[in-house]
C-alpha cells in the first residue's frame, strides 16, 4: 500500500533560468527531471525534489517567460510548505536574508515554527521546523549543507469558500483524517512522513484565484499502483458524483485528474515508475527527456526552448 499524502505540487513560474537558480541554488533542491509540458512541448516542465525525486518531495513548474502574475484566491493552493530540521530555522532565516528573499517573521502554526517567504514569482512558500526531520534523507549536492537541507513537503494549505465538501474528498477518498483546528483552518493528516498534511482554510466569499506566475496549477496525491488509483477514481464518481479524466501516462507516474468541490484541481498519481525510468540516479535532471511521441520532434522543441544548465 502507498502511504497517504502528496505526490507532487505543480505551479507556473516566470523565466526558467531564474526558477532553476532559486530552487536549486537558494533552496538546495535537486533538479530531478528536465522535460516539457506534454500538452504544450514549447514549454519546459521542471521537476525538483530530493536525490531521487521521491513522492512527497516533488515541486514542479511550467516556466513561461512573460507570464502575468497570478492572484491567490478561493479555489487555489494558498501555501506550499517544506520540512526542515527544527534547529535549522535560524540558519534558513539568515540564508533568506543573505539572498534578498522576501520573508515574514517566524510564527507558530499548529504549534510548529513556520518561516513564510516567497519565490521570485511571488509563490507563497514556507519552511516548517520539525523535530525529527533531520532523520529523513536529504539532497546535499548543492550549496545547502545536508544538516540544514529541505526534507520534502510538510504539506499544502488550500483557500476555500467552505471546507466541508473538500474535507469529504480528503477523508472518504484520499485517506486523510482530521487532526486539528486553528481559527478558520482545519488540518488533515495522512500516513506519509513526507507531504502528509493538507490544511483547509475556509474564508467564505472572497476573490477567486487567478492563474499566472507564482500560482499553483494542481496538487497531486499518491496512489500505490493503477488498481489503487482506479479504486479512488471509482469512489469519486460513484459516491461524490465527480468527473474524473481517463488515465494519462506522464512517463514517471500515471495520472487521473478531477476538480474537487472547492474548485482546486486535484490529481491522483501512481508512485511508479519514478524518475529513474529513463536515466540513472547520478544523471537525473541533466539531459532534456522527451516522451516517445515527442522524440521525432526533438530538434524543433530544443530550438524553441530557452537554454538552461
Amino acid at each position: 500500500m502507498s502511504e497517504t499524502g502528496l505526490h507532487h505540487v505543480t505551479a507556473f513560474s516566470g523565466p526558467a533560468l531564474r526558477n532553476l537558480d532559486f530552487y536549486t541554488r537558494v533552496l538546495g533542491l535537486r533538479l530531478v527531471k528536465k522535460t516539457v509540458n506534454f500538452d504544450d512541448p514549447g514549454t519546459y516542465h521542471l521537476y525538483y525534489g530530493d536525490e531521487t525525486g521521491r513522492p512527497g518531495t516533488i515541486l514542479t513548474f511550467f516556466p513561461i517567460p512573460h507570464a502575468a502574475p497570478g492572484r491567490v484566491g478561493i479555489g487555489e493552493t494558498q501555501e506550499t510548505a517544506f520540512r526542515v530540521p527544527r534547529a535549522s530555522i535560524g540558519w534558513w532565516t539568515h540564508r533568506l536574508l543573505a539572498h534578498g528573499v522576501r520573508h515574514e517573521a517566524l510564527v507558530q502554526v499548529f504549534g510548529e515554527s513556520t518561516l513564510r517567504f516567497r519565490d521570485p514569482d511571488g509563490m507563497a512558500l514556507a519552511l516548517v521546523g520539525i523535530e525529527d526531520a533531520g532523520e529523513a534523507a536529504a539532497w546535499s549536492g548543492g550549496e545547502v549543507p545536508q544538516e540544514h537541507a529541505i526534507r520534502g513537503f510538510h504539506g499544502v494549505t488550500l483557500l476555500l469558500a467552505e471546507a466541508g465538501p473538500t474535507a469529504a474528498i480528503l477523508t472518504d477518498v484520499l485517506g486523510f483524517t482530521e487532526s486539528g483546528r486553528e481559527g478558520s483552518a482545519t488540518r488533515f493528516s495522512g500516513s506519509a512522513g513526507l507531504g502528509g498534511l493538507v490544511t483547509l482554510r475556509a474564508v467564505g466569499g472572497f476573490l477567486p484565484g487567478r492563474p499566472g506566475a507564482g500560482s499553483v496549477h494542481h496538487i497531486a496525491f499518491r496512489a500505490a499502483d493503477d488498481a489503487a488509483q482506479a479504486a479512488m477514481a471509482g469512489r469519486l464518481s460513484e459516491r461524490h458524483g465527480l468527473t474524473v479524466t481517463e488515465q494519462r501516462d506522464r512517463n514517471y507516474f500515471r495520472s487521473v485528474y478531477f476538480r474537487e468541490p472547492g474548485g482546486v484541481l486535484f490529481e491522483i498519481a501512481t508512485d511508479a515508475p519514478g524518475f529513474t525510468a529513463d536515466e540513472p540516479v547520478e544523471a537525473l535532471g541533466q539531459a532534456l527527456k522527451l516522451p516517445d511521441f515527442l522524440e521525432p520532434h526533438r530538434a524543433g522543441i530544443e530550438e524553441v526552448l530557452p537554454k538552461i544548465a
